[in-house]
């Protein structure tokens, strides 16, 4: 029909499509900045308000570079993270970063960065980001990812119970070094370089003989015994339109996970290995991922 009265289809609101495509980005800015401004007013340390608006600019800067089409987003997000913790706070700081030092800091009362480290990256933080972490800001995980491996070259392998053996490890070792009156922030820093150094040694030689970067975290990293069943109720995480999947299986085909991510239900095989890293929603042709 002809528009008798010349009325022009109203156009999109440009400030409201940017708002909307950046809007995760400035929504964990906010969050991160909002943890950062009460743990600095709470405990009266300037340090906490640093280094939580740090990781904050990084991940929005990060999500938004994602959301802008930059192929190597996430390796931003991933060193400007990881080696943050690895160097500055492990390494010149002396805090033990790993899960060690959670240890050390929770059986003596300390609210150091270890524990809010873990509580806010790897046991509560989760439910709301899954295993982003993995993703993301591991700094183990960080050199892995440059290994030629993208996408494992064979089945997943049953060797998943190592990494409850690790875990129970790491508890041992520190009750050992307690008990013994050995624990303290000196041992914990030396214990921090030499499990860095064993783990780097391990997932390398693991992926070269697998042929498959992310081995280490599949089968040995003790930190997912946390990861794994928060991740299971995560509100962020990859969703599959069934109706529009062609089954063409190239989602499954790139993600280094082995995520069934052509399935929607929460309980899909390997549900609680997913990473965030979006090649399965670039790799979609019929955009059934979201």
């Amino acid at each position: 029909m002809e528009n008798r009265f010349n009325i022009q289809p109203a156009k999109p609101d440009r400030k409201s499509s940017m708002m909307k495509k950046y809007k995760s980005a400035i929504i964990l800015f906010a969050v991160f900045e909002a943890i950062a401004v009460w743990l600095w007013l709470s405990t009266g340390s300037l340090f906490y308000l640093l280094n939580f608006s740090y990781i904050g600019c990084i991940l929005g800067i990060g999500l938004a570079l994602s959301a802008a089409g930059w192929k190597y987003a996430r390796e931003f997000v991933q060193f400007g993270v990881g080696s943050y913790m690895l160097v500055f706070l492990g390494l010149i700081c002396r805090e033990n970063m790993q899960i060690e030092g959670f240890w050390y800091y929770l059986f003596s009362g300390v609210l150091g960065a270890g524990v809010l480290h873990y509580a806010i990256a790897k046991i509560f933080g989760p439910l709301l980001f899954g295993r982003g972490w993995c993703g993301y800001a591991c700094w183990t995980a960080m050199i892995l990812d440059l290994l030629p491996f993208k996408k494992p070259a064979g089945p997943r392998k049953r060797i998943g119970f190592i990494r409850y053996i690790m875990f129970a490890l790491s508890l041992g070792i520190v009750i050992l070094l307690i008990s013994l009156g050995k624990a303290n922030k000196t041992t914990m820093f030396y214990l921090f370089v030499a499990g860095n150094v064993v783990y780097y040694v391990v997932g390398i030689l693991l992926a070269l003989v697998l042929k498959d970067n992310r081995a280490f975290c599949k089968f040995i990293c003790p930190i997912t015994v946390f990861l794994k069943p928060m991740s299971y109720f995560s509100l962020l995480r990859v969703k599959c339109d069934e109706s529009k999947c062609i089954q063409c299986g190239k989602c499954l085909d790139v993600c280094p996970m082995d995520v069934e991510v052509n399935k929607d239900a929460r309980n899909r095989e390997n549900a609680t290995e997913c990473i965030l890293c979006q090649k399965c929603k670039k790799a979609c042709p019929v955009k059934a991922l979201k």
